[in-house]
């Protein structure tokens, strides 16, 4: 039996459908039992809980041959980290009164350093948290997920694909949560270890590069463009960052552009790719479901709109504002649907 944390994200549910597929139980904390539904009919065993109850966190732990654990994405923290902290003070608890036989815990790249790269900054306190486990622990420090890129896909179709990476040509650490999930089941299931080790996950990408495979999935010409470092504030507000608390965001790809997320901690033991690291972009099923949310009346109307911004939408027509996010909202799980992201990867381990 293994424990997955997250396992209604990207990362925690391909861990858990690694684990399945080759045939081990599985276990989650769950604070949704609904949104979790899928996962039970799999037969994974639901415990209910979340990573704010330590005493949920060891439950879940009984007996278990391995755990993977993650903090939760948050992208306004408060400016100590103190949500960060709370989940790590409780992991900390129960791993050390259950003690289980292996932790993978994910972090990333950047995660060595200690200042200056902006929500990093809570795995840089996870990994410090957790050094005196008794457990044997890895840190799985990933680069950049391949499918952050998904979400300009709607925009792509015009062409263009808005990134934060400047210039869009400078490759960079990423790699698919998919890619992730299997190296987590590896580290689980494979030969024990002792003490603490660090995985490095990732291939040299660029903006440019994704944004062409992009393209001719979409069978259109799409090139990257880099969000002008002054609209930063605005572009991450519109994606849900309240207003005046995206510093940490934008501290984070100041930090990735400055080449801070692409350096490798342990570039001594490393095992390149023996192919191109070029993301593959793979279609699933079909574009239609998706188009259909892309030309609906909704955004026909909002088009017609004096509107620059989410925050003037809002401010003219509130009925529309809700329609829209919440088509949004469905066009990501649509798109999360159709397209799924995978990139040959090369490994480090120190």
């Amino acid at each position: 039996m293994f424990l997955v944390m997250g396992i209604t994200g990207k990362v925690g549910g391909a861990t858990a459908e690694h684990l399945l597929a080759h045939g081990k139980k599985v276990r989650a904390l769950v604070r949704n039992r609904e949104k979790a539904a899928n996962w039970a009919k799999q037969g994974v065993e639901l415990v209910d809980g979340d990573w704010n109850d330590s005493a949920a966190i060891e439950r879940a732990l009984k007996g278990v041959e391995g755990a993977f654990v993650m903090l939760p994405s948050v992208w306004a923290p408060s400016p100590n980290y103190k949500e960060a902290k709370g989940v790590i003070a409780n992991y900390v608890e129960a791993l050390t009164k259950a003690a289980p036989p292996r932790v993978v815990a994910l972090s990333s790249m950047g995660a060595s350093r200690t200042s200056g790269i902006g929500i990093l900054t809570a795995l840089s306190l996870l990994e410090q948290g957790f050094r005196d486990l008794t457990s044997p622990i890895a840190f799985v420090r990933a680069g950049g997920f391949f499918e952050n890129f998904l979400y300009g896909l709607q925009v792509a179709q015009g062409g263009t694909l808005p990134v934060y990476y400047n210039p869009t040509n400078r490759k960079s650490m990423m790699v698919a949560t998919n890619d992730i999930g299997a190296e987590v089941a590896t580290l689980l299931t494979g030969p024990a270890w002792s003490g603490q080790r660090v995985v490095e996950l990732g291939s040299m990408v660029s903006a440019d590069e994704v944004a062409a495979q992009l393209g001719e999935v979409l069978n259109l010409d799409v090139k990257a463009f880099a969000i002008p470092r002054a609209g930063w504030a605005e572009a991450f507000e519109q994606f849900g960052i309240p207003k005046g608390r995206t510093g940490p965001a934008e501290e984070m790809f100041e930090a990735v552009n400055a080449g801070f997320k692409m350096m490798r901690a342990c570039s001594s033991k490393s095992f390149p790719a023996s192919v191109s690291s070029t993301p593959l972009v793979r279609r699933r099923n079909n574009w239609a479901a998706v188009s259909f949310f892309m030309s609906g009346k909704p955004l026909r109307r909002i088009a017609k709109m004096n509107v620059s911004t989410l925050d003037e939408l809002r401010q003219q027509n509130q009925q529309l504002y809700k329609l829209l996010v919440s088509l949004s909202a469905t066009l990501l799980r649509k798109v999360a649907t159709e397209y799924e992201m995978h990139g040959p990867f090369s490994r480090a381990e120190c």
